[in-house]
């Protein structure tokens, strides 16, 4: 049985090391021939090694292409692999696993791209795109859009395949009762860094506090940003307003305790956490950026606002917040349309049937 490896050197954990494990996990119960790369230092790795799929450590970072012991190690590696399908995350893993699979003969070298960031037209990208690369997985349209951005002819449009991530619907997921909340809460979760953008969140409490609205601001995750976010918070004296919550172990658990999901990215691959908080029934307030418009429906399922306009921000909030009843029917709809277009289940069929049938 030829094998499909997963080559997913990313230290932190994000959407793209889930995606791996997920899929890798899915089709291994299947009965599948799977085989995962991951960095022995990273999340991922510590994930597959309380798993039973088959997995190896290697230590790659941005310019491990350039290093001929890397490259022999990582060639070695895949080469004890009768290997059909190499399907690559991150573009330091593009660079060094795509030219070794096409040496060994790997009839098919996926690029699973998710994130909506413009490919730079450089001699390196145009190299790789169109002579080693044979497909490229986008997970939103948006991704796809950013693809040939700036050099049109970078890459086939018809060998881009769109398909979302996909979210687990449970049983039986009940929000914090209305009745039973002490504060109105807006909350967030994600990565501290530039891209997720929580210093916006903090001018946008600033102005909540000064139009004398009740509220309570959550914000999970940890990051390089924390130490900033913590000073900023202290200079605004929102102390008492906002709390950190830190890394969360458990998304659902944590986003039922608010009423309104934030999301300030300034872009996104696809907003994995806004199909998380529409399921626990919270409509949000996000950029209109990127592939945002894929996951909430304006003015149906939430708010989108032009990015870093603080003013609209704080006026779509307060429009949600002001009418109990149009706040819970949004969250209804928002977990509505999340489960009829992002069922985890049903994502992954389509998956296996786009990594096995083509």
């Amino acid at each position: 049985m030829k094998t499909i490896c997963f080559f997913n050197t990313a230290k932190a954990w994000g959407g793209g090391e889930k995606w791996h494990l997920e899929v890798s996990q899915y089709l291994n119960d299947r009965g599948f021939s799977v085989f995962v790369i991951a960095h022995p230092d990273s999340v991922l790795a510590a994930k597959l090694s309380k798993t039973n799929i088959p997995f190896q450590t290697i230590a790659l970072g941005n310019l491990s292409f350039l290093n001929p012991v890397k490259r022999v190690i990582v060639k070695k590696t895949l080469a004890k692999r009768q290997l059909e399908t190499i399907v690559m995350n991150l573009s330091s893993d593009v660079k060094i696993a795509g030219p070794i699979a096409k040496q060994l003969g790997v009839k098919r070298i996926i690029y699973r791209r998710g994130s909506a960031i413009p490919i730079k037209n450089n001699r390196l990208n145009r190299y790789l795109f169109k002579n080693v690369l044979t497909e490229i997985l986008a997970n939103s349209l948006a991704t796809k859009k950013t693809i040939n951005q700036k050099n049109p002819t970078l890459f086939p449009k018809d060998k881009i395949t769109v398909i979302h991530n996909g979210i687990a619907i449970p049983d039986n997921l009940n929000r914090i009762s209305w009745d039973n909340k002490k504060h109105f809460t807006l909350i967030n979760l994600g990565r501290l860094e530039y891209q997720k953008n929580q210093t916006f969140l903090i001018d946008v409490a600033k102005q909540l506090e000064d139009r004398k609205v009740e509220f309570k601001m959550i914000i999970g995750g940890e990051g390089r940003l924390r130490k900033d976010l913590e000073q900023k918070i202290s200079e605004f004296n929102l102390r008492e307003t906002i709390s950190m919550a830190g890394f969360i172990d458990n998304p659902m658990e944590f986003l039922k305790q608010g009423d309104i999901f934030l999301l300030p990215s300034h872009w996104e691959g696809f907003g994995y956490v806004l199909a998380e908080a529409g399921l626990c029934g919270l409509p949000s307030v996000a950029f209109n950026i990127s592939s945002n418009p894929e996951v909430i429906k304006q003015n149906k399922t939430g708010v989108l606002t032009p990015p870093n306009d603080v003013d609209a921000f704080v006026e779509a909030i307060l429009k949600l917040s002001e009418n109990k009843e149009d706040l819970i029917e949004k969250g209804k709809a928002a977990r509505e349309y999340i489960i009829n277009h992002f069922d985890k289940a049903k994502k992954l069929k389509e998956i296996e049937g786009y990594l096995l049938h083509g």
